[in-house]
């Protein structure tokens, strides 16, 4: 008896009560306790009977819609328009539903292996999590939603979303795409010709895009004689892209009556990136774009794809520029600057080396021929520079010149001014953390521009094509002030500088180089004492000889060694090994790869014939087109060496392939 149901138990309440007051009745009379007695007795019984009934009823009932329901439930899943497939850790189908038929030929047999009949998924990648994709199966797509029913089961769910990615595709193929299309060396292949030959070289570079466009069906319009605006789709810039951007090694075949092939760089921005859609605001970001590609030595383009800017290109060398204009212009800007403030600070990168030095040396004398206050803030991590550093602090002259990074927070100034030097990437300064407190800095670099910039710079001196920063700021100190006279310790760190970074003026050496080594050595450069300056000891040969002996060469000019132990200067000793290389016969780029705190170093040498940043930048790293280097976190030597020298053989043989 189902005495657990509320109907029964109100019946049975109902039933003491009325027994209850059957009983009173016997006190009074007898006959009609009787009658009611059995009256009661039948009401009982009848009460028993509904419920018991209603009860059967109730079960019929029950059995019957869950019945129902597990049908319903079976044919729902065999019917239902999603194609549902179970399979088993190894990837074979468990059970499928009928609707799969509808994107296959036919129902597939149990146990068949899912990558027969969609490749393009992994089981292993999404075995035992829950989660949503969209893959490709011929001309369809699907989308797929995936989740364990069992530890040995999980359950696909499919269906077709051709129609709707094909939209999607649609739309990313008709977006707009501006470019910002610049002559990066008009000043230079027009110096010197006459009206007519200028004429003639730029209708040569406008049929050059013409003809480039004509495949596309992009539109173009000239702003000036050296800038133009394209615009494009999406789809065309994909088919640009897929060719390497051509267009910049056809330019290249076009000669100026002065013998310089014309290059041209590029800044490009797609409408939905960024969240920028209107035209003003994509001329913006392509404007900043040209200017990064350019900052970047030109010949080549810059554009942001999927949220990160792409860099294509960047294979010629940077053009010397042979006119001084821009360097007396910054000169007397910087003058300005440093008369408007009262405090002067100069660094440049985490392990300074001979030219960031130099070039800071240099700043520092134009502030104290102005007779402001002036610090040098130095990393902690000074080895490379020590000897450079004790000739200054030697002389009672630079006295309290030097500072760490944590003393600038002592000085107080009311309007004070950062320059940065030989370094343009904030993550690597001297001391990073004084850039949020000095809001006005200037920036005197060599190195191609990268993404990583600071930000809102107060002046920026870019130059790819000049040898080091110590050229630059040498050739700054010449306009800063007819009446400045640069001491005989300054001339020297800044030559030294010079010394370094063109490996004794062998390489990414040019004219206004040699004019730079020879204004100082008129105002006192000792080369006798950059020599001594750049002895090594015992310990450090060693190591050098060590690292060089690992070497491995590989076909097309590249060598690269390694080095597995942490030393206390492996980088500088690192950086002397790859020079060394990079002067055995027939090696066009040398490597080395070595351990250091926290995973792997990576310092790289060009001849000049290939670019060894576009290199390093593959690897999370930087530099300029002859000298570059990375460091990869919690990687291991060995590993890193193969790659670099797969990638790089890669990259010469493409190179190879466009020349």
């Amino acid at each position: 008896m189902p005495k657990n149901l509320s109907a029964w138990t109100d019946i049975v309440i109902h039933l003491v009560v009325s027994a209850a007051l059957v009983g009173l009745v016997s006190f009074y009379n007898m006959s009609i306790f009787c009658m009611a007695g059995l009256l009661w007795l039948a009401l009982a019984f009848f009460s028993y009977e509904r419920v018991r009934m209603r009860s059967k009823k109730l079960k019929r009932y029950a059995d019957t819609i869950i019945g129902s329901v597990g049908e319903m439930m079976v044919y729902a899943a065999e019917k239902i328009p999603h194609g549902i497939l179970m399979i088993n850790e190894e990837g074979r189908i468990e059970w499928t539903n009928d609707s799969i038929t509808d994107f296959l030929d036919k129902k597939p047999e149990m146990d068949t292996d899912i990558t027969l009949i969609w490749p393009e998924l992994n089981v292993k990648e999404i075995w035992g999590e829950e989660g949503e994709m969209v893959f490709p199966a011929g001309e369809r797509f699907f989308r797929m939603r995936h989740r364990m029913v069992k530890d040995d089961l999980m359950v696909l769910y499919i269906r077709d979303v051709t129609r709707f990615e094909e939209l999607k595709i649609e739309y990313k193929n008709s977006r707009t795409v501006l470019l910002s299309v610049q002559i990066d060396n008009f000043e230079e292949v027009t110096q010197g010709i006459t009206e007519t030959e200028r004429a003639n070289l730029l209708m040569s570079v406008r049929q050059t895009l013409d003809d480039w466009l004509g495949n596309l069906g992009g539109l173009i319009r000239r702003v000036r004689d050296d800038l133009f605006l394209v615009l494009l789709t999406r789809e065309d810039l994909d088919k640009v892209i897929a060719d390497k951007f051509d267009i910049l090694d056809r330019m290249r075949q076009i000669e100026s009556a002065n013998h310089l092939p014309v290059t041209i760089s590029m800044g490009g921005a797609v409408a939905g990136e960024s969240n920028r859609t209107g035209m003003n605001e994509l001329g913006e970001e392509a404007k900043a774009k040209l200017d990064l590609a350019l900052g970047r030595g030109g010949d080549q383009v810059a554009v942001m794809l999927n949220g990160k800017t792409q860099f294509f290109g960047g294979r010629a060398k940077a053009v010397e520029k042979h006119t001084r204009v821009k360097a007396r212009v910054v000169a007397h800007a910087m003058r300005e600057i440093i008369e408007d403030a009262d405090v002067v600070y100069v660094m440049g990168h985490v392990r300074e080396d001979f030219d960031a030095f130099g070039a800071a040396m240099g700043v520092a004398r134009m502030a104290r021929h102005l007779n402001k206050e002036v610090h040098v803030i130095l990393s902690g991590e000074t080895a490379a520079i020590e000897k450079a550093v004790s000739m200054f602090k030697e002389n009672e002259a630079y006295d309290n010149l030097f500072i760490k990074p944590d003393e600038v927070d002592g000085i107080i100034a009311l309007s004070p001014v950062l320059f940065v030097v030989d370094v343009h990437v904030p993550a690597i300064f001297a001391a990073p953390q004084v850039v949020e407190k000095v809001p006005k800095i200037v920036v005197i670099d060599h190195h191609r521009r990268s993404e990583q910039f600071v930000k809102n710079p107060l002046l920026v001196y870019i130059e790819p094509s000049s040898s080091s920063a110590s050229e630059l700021v040498t050739e700054l100190l010449m306009y800063f002030s007819e009446s400045m006279k640069l001491g005989r310790l300054e001339a020297t760190a800044l030559y030294s500088g010079i010394v370094v970074d063109t490996k004794n003026f062998a390489v990414q050496t040019g004219i206004r180089t040699f004019d730079a080594a020879a204004f100082l050595r008129r105002a006192g450069a000792d080369p006798v004492t950059v020599r001594a300056m750049f002895r090594k000891d015992y310990d450090t040969a060693i190591t050098l000889s060590t690292i060089v002996s690992n070497a491995k060469y590989y076909q097309g000019g590249i060598i690269v060694a390694t080095g597995y132990d942490i030393t206390q200067n492996i980088q500088v000793t690192a950086a002397q090994a790859a020079d060394m290389m990079l002067a055995i016969e027939g090696v066009k780029i040398s490597m080395v790869v070595f351990k250091m705190e926290g995973g792997v170093g990576i310092s790289a040498r060009s001849g000049g014939d290939a670019n060894v940043q576009v290199i390093m930048e593959h690897f999370g790293g930087g530099g300029h087109q002859t000298v570059a280097g990375a460091q990869i976190k919690n990687a291991e030597v060995d590993d890193i060496a193969n790659q670099l020298a797969e990638y790089t053989i890669k990259y010469l043989k493409e190179l190879e392939s466009t020349d």
